[in-house]
């Protein structure tokens, strides 16, 4: 594997502020207490799906990879955090000596999920433990749920090709990992210059109806562009009238004109009369690109359109209406001290609503029907079934502080593909519905 495919190492600034303060003074009155370096394991899970969504998609786990390497205080931070009377002195200096010596399994990235999954389990001293909870919960939560968005916009758009462009639609940094996200999802290319040359996903780009008012005429407009780009360039048509402006884009670029785009109007009426006058032109190749706010079910409903490619942004950025996916990190198992001889514990938190969970380090595995197909997601605490010994799906992240799994982007979204192809036909379903699959305990 070419060191290349796994993206640019950007700088990262420290990660450990990503917290909440509570991770902090809990570690203070832990080290009081003489129990912070009790062994403890921690899950991170949902304990359900966002309503109506059929299955899950682990995104992030690259980030967080990331971000554990990079959770570290600086001098600065120490500073900050003795001024604010945050923690005293001595959490302080055992805060300077902080770096992640424990480790992480998880859901490799890509792969499906549903309530109950252990995503992510975290095995270390309480204190180090503690510590990473509000950083992983804000990348897994926010990327799975981009990666979910994108996957039932994938699965609507029946193999054409998607763009990712929503940057302008949220925050700066948000833009970058959304696009990551949808590319794991299923998105082919991304408007995110950012995001191309941080992970390598392809980026394209033409001209927006700015560039068309600049010009006296849009004809000009078309003629520079083509000049500028060549003639496979996408020219955007709707700027005035979309009929004239598709006759004067294949008198200026020809029938070599890579594609035409459309941004407004009714998009299944204007796509059939764009191809037919594309045709009757001579522009058969010539190809149709819609935007305008879509979403997986105007995705759908474009099925029959002669649509070539979809232009994502604003839905896809905030998850298609579910933002989140809900995932709590819980601790879920404890010994007595630090004494890896000592067995663990299972806790849990009692609750009489919807907030309990089940203790216990746990392993998960998916059991398939005779037709290879997923049946149920099963999770327990004890041994594995031999019969689902070779099912197991979590895989080792981190081994002793140290990062073992970094995978290129590609391989996260080849097998977002198969693992969606091993759910019931029925996960593909745009209507609101169950888990596609059961989770079952043992």
């Amino acid at each position: 594997m070419n060191s290349a495919d796994l993206g640019r190492r950007v700088g990262v600034p420290s990660t450990a502020l990503f917290t909440d303060q509570y991770e902090l003074t809990m570690v203070q009155a832990a080290l009081k207490a003489g129990t912070a370096d009790r062994r403890s394991v921690f899950e991170a899970f949902t304990r359900r799906l966002p309503e109506g969504r059929r299955y899950g998609v682990v995104a992030g786990i690259g980030r967080v990879l990331d971000a554990v390497e990079n959770f570290h205080f600086d001098d600065e931070m120490l500073t900050f955090l003795r001024e604010q009377n945050v923690v005293d002195g001595p959490t302080l200096a055992w805060l300077a000596d902080y770096r992640f010596s424990g480790d992480i399994w998880g859901y490799p990235e890509g792969e499906v999920y549903f309530p109950g999954s252990p995503i992510l389990r975290v095995e270390g001293s309480f204190a180090e433990c503690v510590l990473l909870e509000t950083v992983i919960l804000s990348i897994l939560n926010h990327d799975s749920a981009i990666a979910a968005a994108a996957s039932r916009m994938s699965a609507a758009a029946g193999g054409r090709g998607l763009i990712e462009m929503g940057a302008r639609r949220t925050h700066e940094l948000s833009a970058v990992a959304s696009a990551r996200a949808a590319y794991i999802g299923g998105f082919n290319t991304t408007s995110d210059l950012a995001a191309g040359f941080r992970y390598n996903i392809p980026t394209v780009g033409t001209s927006a109806h700015a560039f068309t008012l600049l010009h006296d005429t849009e004809r000009d407009a078309f003629r520079a562009q083509v000049d500028s780009l060549g003639r496979g360039t996408t020219l955007l048509v709707d700027t005035y009238d979309v009929t004239e402006a598709v006759r004067t884009a294949v008198e200026v670029a020809g029938t070599e004109l890579g594609a035409v785009r459309i941004d407004s109007g009714d998009l299944l009426l204007v796509a059939h009369r764009v191809r037919q006058q594309l045709d009757e032109l001579g522009a058969t190749e010539t190809k149709i690109v819609v935007t305008s706010d879509l979403d997986e079910y105007a995705i759908a409903s474009l099925a029959a359109a002669p649509v070539d490619a979809y232009g994502v942004g604003t839905q896809l950025v905030t998850g298609s209406g579910q933002p989140t996916c809900s995932m709590v990190y819980k601790l879920v198992a404890r010994a007595g001290s630090a004494d890896p001889a000592e067995p663990l514990r299972p806790v849990a938190k009692k609750s009489l609503g919807a907030k309990s969970s089940v203790g216990g380090r746990k392993w998960a595995a998916r059991r398939l029907d005779e037709h290879g197909i997923a049946e149920a997601e099963v999770i327990g605490t004890g041994a594995v079934p031999a019969e689902l010994a070779d099912r197991q799906l979590l895989v080792e992240l981190v081994k002793g502080g140290e990062v073992v799994a970094r995978e290129p982007l590609d391989a996260a979204r080849e097998r977002h593909v198969a693992a969606r192809a091993g759910l019931p036909m029925s996960a593909l379903q745009l209507s609101r519905g169950e888990p596609v699959i059961p989770t079952e305990y043992m």
